[in-house]
């Protein structure tokens, strides 16, 4: 069965983790010696993430990124390529890439810095969207820092508009109060809520958007905005999640974590794959039902406990999720929170 398109837009960042770490695989990068810091560069950004997951898993995905042409613009694409994604539709940017220096706690959580004034992801030209043919796709999606960092922030969310007359719009606003200030993202979310229809995202983003909110509050306050689908992540805790008001609660499965990164990137990609797959992607959402919610979060919740096995974001290929948790190469059994995204 050929699956429906999905394309993907926003940004590919590099990803810098100190090196040696307890949590990282062992490297054959020599030891730093005193006064230095060695880093290991692994491909990421949310967006980017996603792509490569939906590729992985068997959904045809398209990649809209503005990509350079410098040392980690070439690692991108090799990455992207590998992974099946299409980057046909991709910008070649004079500009350089964009990157981001992770520090892991004990837990395989990461608190990010970035390096990304004038990098190439936010420099969206109408006229570079605007030569992107819709036709073939079934869903659009996008999010994290590629809609609300200017100039190409608005542009982004116009093109989304656009995309609306005729698929199905999933947002991941993924928050990075570090890079922009929350209130840019409060501001400008209600637009994406009469935009979308899907709206994924941590628990941590909900702190962060609506502070002080339960679920359900926040919830209630998105789909008054419009959209109909919200899907919140909680770690360990599961995901809880909101179809027009009707509530369901979705465990994960338990997890011996390496690192969250790239976890709720690969929970996104896990959920579109399944609703692809039950022919349910392509309008508004008008024939989904909460039993299809439930069974979509499920199947998300394990592609994104897979990728906490592994160091960065190395989502799994779909042979993987087919095996026993232990020989698709991670072990399942711990505790673990893959809140992170």
């Amino acid at each position: 069965m050929r699956l429906p398109l999905v394309t993907v837009l926003g940004e590919c960042v590099a990803d810098a983790f100190t090196v040696p770490a307890p949590v990282l695989a062992p490297t054959p990068t020599p030891m730093p010696t005193s006064g230095e810091l060695a880093l290991r560069v692994l491909p990421g950004g949310g967006p980017a993430n996603t792509a490569v997951a939906l590729a992985r898993l068997g959904t045809p995905a398209r990649f809209l990124a503005r990509l350079s042409d410098d040392v980690f613009g070439r690692l991108f694409r090799g990455h992207l390529e590998a992974s099946g994604v299409d980057l046909t539709a991709a910008v070649r940017a004079p500009e350089p890439s964009t990157l981001a220096v992770a520090e892991l706690d004990g837990r395989g959580q990461a608190a990010y810095s970035f390096h990304a004034r004038g990098t190439a992801d936010w420099q969206w030209t109408a006229g570079e969207l605007a030569a992107v043919d819709l036709a073939s796709t079934a869903c659009l999606h996008s999010g994290s820092l590629a809609l609300v960092c200017e100039p190409g922030g608005t542009v982004v969310e116009e093109f989304l508009a656009r995309a609306s007359a005729t698929a199905t719009v999933s947002v991941d606003p993924n928050v990075r109060p570090l890079l922009v200030p929350p209130a840019v993202y409060r501001e400008r979310l209600p637009r994406w809520c009469a935009l979308a229809d899907i709206l994924r995202l941590s628990e941590d983003d909900l702190e962060l958007l609506l502070p002080g909110h339960t679920i359900e509050r926040a919830c209630d306050a998105w789909h008054a905005a419009g959209v109909p689908l919200v899907v919140i992540t909680r770690g360990k805790r599961g995901a809880v999640a909101s179809l027009n008001g009707e509530r369901i609660a979705v465990p994960a499965p338990p997890t011996d974590v390496v690192d969250t990164v790239g976890a709720g990137d690969s929970f996104t990609a896990g959920l579109l794959h399944h609703l692809g797959t039950r022919g349910l992607l392509g309008g508004r959402l008008t024939d989904l039902r909460v039993d299809d919610v439930f069974d979509a979060c499920t199947f998300a919740s394990r592609v994104a406990a897979l990728t906490c096995g592994v160091a960065g974001p190395n989502p799994p290929w779909a042979g993987q999720l087919r095996l026993p948790a232990t020989a698709a190469g991670r072990t399942i059994g711990g505790n673990g929170d893959w809140n992170g995204g």
